[in-house]
């Protein structure tokens, strides 16, 4: 049996929207997201415990930052994988929305989320 997953966009306290395309009880394993940043913004320092987070950059350009890295340079087509309980954020550098899929192993749960700014 499949849990049906919501999928209208909603905006997220971390500063980008959310579109949960998959995100269920029944697979604990893994969910997926489609996030939208719009032009100009940076999204919150933030961590998820105990989850490794991936970023399949899919229309745009930006710049991310993990732990104390130096911010990389992102476009469509680009990858990264973020580290359980690493800071990070994105910043939409381009004129367009930057839209990419955040896969989580295990699920993202909202209880695992951390601001870092608070």
């Amino acid at each position: 049996m499949r849990e049906q997953t919501e999928n209208k966009e909603f905006y997220f306290r971390e500063g980008c929207f959310i579109t949960e395309l998959y995100n269920t009880t029944h697979d604990p394993a893994c969910s997926v997201a489609q996030a939208r940043v719009l032009p100009g913004t940076t999204t919150r320092w933030h961590s998820l415990d105990g989850i490794i987070e991936r970023y399949l950059l899919l229309h745009g350009q930006g710049e991310v930052e993990i732990g104390n890295g130096a911010p990389a340079t992102m476009k469509s087509g680009d990858t990264v994988m973020i580290p359980a309980g690493t800071r990070q954020r994105i910043r939409n550098t381009g004129k367009e929305d930057l839209v990419f899929l955040a896969v989580c192993t295990p699920r993202f749960t909202e209880d695992r989320y951390k601001d870092l700014e608070q």
